[in-house]
């Protein structure tokens, strides 16, 4: 049966249905796939996980799936296969996918499913960002906007609510804000978004994608299709060229995003407000003012990162192209709160500050941290994923005091300080890499953590900042990036009670 033409209401018996990944959108297809009447079968190389993956199982096979978990479950697609619906982090060349395409088999992300099971009675509108660092902040203040505004929205996607989970529950939203990475949007083909947003295209993902290009036209799909607006960081050509090329629904806007004076048709900063020149009238010869940067400032600091007025703005320009009015932008970025480990001030004693922006896990994101702060011991390393660190450590170099290094390939950062910032101290810690099993995790993360902490304190002088900005990923030594950022905050708090 061809999957292709069915939705919501339809039934799905006869479908049969494969979903590979056992992860959160891997159980919510799944999940949701059986509820519509299809033979599911999950697959997964995991057998277990702090996801509670077998539990999950239990109950998906009580619902009437067919559950593959562990070493050697999906070397081999099943035979009599309508559909495969993967992970986002599969990989296009797994053996899995490639014997689907073989077949003929249609490849679905969760992304592409849940657009193909939206209630066409409640033509829920999606509001969609992407891009290589801001996703997660972004969307969140998109939703804090949206909810002031008196709409029932939840943020969606890679953060939040898996998609799948979304689009089917019984009482419909409003409006989604929704977060896509470019892994997901590779396996999405039908999405149209009201309006959609690409932050910023840095390098990432080296390690998955075979060059820049391929990685920056995965990220552009999030505007194919898109019908009101979209939005673009005017700083980023990148993201500019990526609106250009793409094939939207007549009538649909480009409106850029800059730090300074706003054009006509964009968003921007006009003194210490942030200013819309795209969604009024009177565009031509004025402006309408959504916030100050003051709405934006955390307690405790003396304003907001330019990044994070980047992704106000972007945010806002995703809600004003849904409608809200400009008070709900005000409302919303006055009251929202990033996640931890961003930027998070975890101690301060002797002069010396400790920030904790574990969530900069590449270099792009890594160098939006350190130039908050001068000087700065940083205090970095993990799963490069292919990226280099040269660029970055060539705009730090004036403003380090020290550097001190971990994880896998603190080499490749290593090497780039001795190249662009020779005068600059670093201490590799050489800690063994620390393999995640099931057990007292924090114990175990905690101890090369505190050598690192250790190290830096003996770099630091009064009047400096201690980062954490590993611009890398955790999981060579930590579960997740969160891990890593508490690991650090315990370590902190031990060395300076």
């Amino acid at each position: 049966m061809n999957p292709a033409s069915l939705g919501r209401h339809d039934s799905w018996e006869g479908v049969r249905a494969v979903v590979a990944g056992f992860g959160v959108s891997g159980f919510a297809a799944a999940d949701n796939l059986l509820h519509l009447g299809a033979a599911v079968t999950a697959l997964d190389e995991r057998a277990d996980g702090p996801d509670g993956r077998a539990a999950k199982a239990e109950l998906l096979e009580v619902l009437g799936a067919q559950i593959r978990l562990g070493e050697g479950a999906t070397a081999t697609l099943p035979d009599d296969v309508d559909l495969l619906v993967t992970s986002p982090g599969w990989r296009p060349d797994a053996p899995l996918l490639a014997q689907a395409r073989d077949r003929g088999v249609p490849v679905w992300g969760e992304v592409e499913l849940a657009w193909r099971l939206r209630d066409p009675q409640h033509d829920t509108p999606w509001l969609a960002v992407t891009g290589t660092n801001g996703k997660t902040t972004t969307v969140r203040m998109l939703d804090a906007i949206l909810k002031a505004a008196g709409l029932r929205s939840v943020a969606a996607g890679n953060v939040g609510l898996p998609l799948v989970e979304a689009v089917m529950d019984p009482e419909p939203y409003d409006v989604l804000a929704v977060e896509l990475s470019s892994f997901q949007l590779h396996y999405t083909d039908s999405m149209s978004a009201q309006a959609a947003a690409v932050l910023n295209v840095a390098e990432d993902h080296l390690d998955w994608y075979p060059s820049m290009s391929d990685y920056a036209a995965d990220k552009g799909r999030i505007y194919d299709r898109t019908q009101r607006a979209c939005v673009y960081n005017a700083a980023d050509p990148v993201t500019e060229a990526l609106v250009r090329e793409a094939d939207v629904v007549e009538g649909a806007r480009a409106v850029g995003f800059t730090l300074g004076m706003p054009s006509v048709g964009m968003l921007g900063v006009v003194e210490d407000i942030l200013a819309d020149r795209a969604f009024i009238e009177e565009r031509e010869t004025s402006a309408a003012e959504l916030c100050t940067l003051q709405d934006l400032t955390a307690p405790g600091t003396p304003g907001p990162a330019p990044h994070t007025v980047q992704n106000a703005l972007a945010a806002a320009a995703l809600a004003r192209a849904h409608g809200v009015p400009q008070a709900a932008v005000r409302d919303g970025l006055r009251g929202f709160r990033p996640d931890g480990h961003r930027i998070a001030l975890v101690a301060e004693r002797a002069g010396v500050a400790w920030v904790d922006d574990s969530k900069a896990t590449n270099p792009h994101a890594a160098l939006a941290s350190l130039l908050a702060y001068d000087p700065v011991v940083w205090v970095a390393g993990g799963l490069a994923k292919g990226a280099s660190f040269d660029d970055l450590v060539r705009s730090v170099a004036g403003r380090l005091r020290g550097a001190v290094l971990l994880g896998r390939d603190r080499d490749v950062i290593a090497e780039a300080l001795a190249r662009h910032a020779p005068d600059v101290p670093v201490i590799v810690v050489d800690t063994r890499e620390t393999a995640v099993t099931e057990g007292d995790h924090a114990s175990v993360e905690a101890q090369p953590m505190r050598r690192v902490v250790a190290a830096a304190a003996g770099l630091a002088r009064p009047g400096d900042t201690v980062l954490l900005a590993p611009g890398c990923a955790s999981q060579d030594m930590f579960t997740d990036y969160a891990a890593r950022g508490d690991a650090f905050a315990a370590a902190v708090q031990e060395l300076t009670g």
